[in-house]
């Protein structure tokens, strides 16, 4: 069976599903971060599904949908329509929410930050 980048669909499919498990807290920062999900660049393997799904934008960062690893992650931008940073996280979208308000609240990072498999030097 090959990877097939997820459609837009089925990325509706997983936000809504989401959005039915946020809690009130989470749902209210939704709301304001949120976008239509557009695709965007990036470099180290967006570009065998022509780009991944940005579904929220806070500041200087994304949020957006890894559909080679299946899960939404936070990442940074320099420049609009491109992702700077490959995440691989399997966050669902409520996780990926939680990050932003414990961002906010708290100034730390809650998610973690897997990325691509590194080399063995």
């Amino acid at each position: 069976m090959s990877w097939e980048p997820i459609s837009e669909i089925e990325l509706w499919d997983k936000i809504n599903s989401a959005c039915d498990r946020m809690t009130p807290e989470q749902s209210k920062i939704w709301e304001i971060i949120k976008i239509h999900p557009h695709k965007w660049q990036e470099e180290t393997y967006g570009e065998l599904g022509g780009g991944f799904w940005v579904v929220a934008i806070i500041g200087t960062s994304v949020v957006w949908f890894n559909d080679i690893e299946d899960g939404f992650n936070q990442s940074s931008y320099a420049e609009f329509g491109k992702i700077a940073e490959y995440r691989c996280n399997q966050d669902e979208l409520e996780w990926a929410v939680q990050n932003v308000i414990n961002l906010l609240s708290d100034g730390y990072y809650s998610a973690g930050k897997s990325g691509p498999p590194q080399p063995i030097a």
